[in-house]
């Protein structure tokens, strides 16, 4: 299987910065990394993509984080790393991580999420 833990967070003011990680730890060696990402869902809303980065470093960005967010991946380990820069307000959400590993070569593509993290901005 597949564990995913998550770091950072945290009460920050508006317009500081916080880092967020991410880990997956693999115990299956039939497993094999394909994407890591973060979502956030703040209440009353749904859950939306912030960032996310494939196995060829292809990152993509949710529209209202681009510019101020940057994912990047360890070369040598299943960990992503989220750095928030210039946060807002409306940042303030429950971050998730996603971790996407394919199983058997093409046998199957699985999710695998943490447990969440609060991020706040606020003054």
């Amino acid at each position: 299987q597949v564990q995913v833990t998550e770091s950072g967070g945290g009460l920050v003011q508006p317009g500081g910065s916080l880092s967020l990680s991410c880990a997956a730890s693999v115990s299956d060696h039939m497993y094999s990394f394909n994407n890591m990402g973060w979502y956030r869902q703040a209440p009353g809303k749904e859950r939306e993509l912030v960032a996310n980065i494939n196995y060829n470093n292809k990152r993509t960005y949710g529209d209202s984080v681009k510019g101020r967010f940057t994912i990047s991946k360890a070369d040598a380990a299943d960990t992503v790393y989220l750095q928030m820069n210039n946060l807002k307000p409306e940042d303030t959400a429950v971050y998730y991580c996603k971790a996407q590993f394919e199983y058997g070569f093409g046998l199957s593509m699985n999710d695998f999420w943490g447990q969440g993290t609060q991020v706040t901005v606020s003054s």
